[in-house]
Formats: structure tokens, sequence, C-alpha cells
């Protein structure tokens, strides 16, 4: 698959697909005859696993340590799984704070909703 349908597959941009490929975080890709790009369905697995996990809001620097660690082996099972239970730990903490956040828009919102009603009231009086 070449890099304008991988991009276009995974609505990632090609200079975004290159980037990963340069810094490690997608294992180098295979290049056809005449150089250019050849993704297989395991490159396309690794760049649906990246932006899952770049949308989730892991950082790069971890992605890359998680698939340095994947390359070095089955040996590092257990880092790679206490990588993602740190990272899960950190999601969950975020999520209580957007959550707190929203909460917080929510209330905002009604006071905004109930201030234009209580307007509309006194616009009605005023017209009678």
């Amino acid at each position: 698959m070449k890099i304008t349908e991988v991009s276009e597959k995974f609505d990632v941009s090609q200079d975004t697909l290159r980037y990963y490929e340069r810094i490690g975080l997608i294992p180098r890709v295979n290049r056809n005859k005449s150089g250019i790009r050849d993704y297989t369905e395991q490159d396309c697995g690794w760049v649906e696993f990246i932006k899952c996990m770049r949308g989730a809001g892991l950082p790069i620097e971890v992605l890359i340590e998680y698939v340095g660690l994947f390359q070095q082996g089955d040996e590092t099972l257990e880092a790679r799984k206490e990588l993602f239970v740190e990272q899960r730990r950190q999601l969950i903490a975020r999520m209580e704070d957007m959550k707190k956040t929203l909460e917080r828009l929510d209330y905002k919102i009604a006071i905004f909703q109930q201030n234009i009603i209580e307007k509309e009231k006194t616009l009605r009086k005023s017209k009678k």
C-alpha cells in the first residue's frame, strides 16, 4: 500500500507518516524498486496502533520507548505491560480532571441559561 493510501485510510498526513518512521515510531517501511514506500498490513497495524494511542494522549516519547522494547523481543513483555499500566493510570487521572471541567462548564452554561431566561422575562414585562 502506498503512502497516499495509508494516509487516506488512517486520516494521517503523509508528512506525519514519514515523521513517525524517521523517529522510529513505525518500524522502517520497505520500499519498492522505485524507492516508494510500500506499507504492509503489519505496517498499517503500527499506524493504527500509534494513531489510537496518540488519540488517547500518550506522548510520542512513551510510544518510541514501547516500540524499542517491542523490537527487543519477548524478554520485554513485563516492561511493556508496566509502561501501559502507568499510561492507563495517567489517562484515568486526565479523564477525572476532564470530568470535573465538564461539570464546571455545565454549571456555567446553566447559570448563563438562567440569566437569559430572567432577562427575557424582564423584557417581556417591560413591553406590556
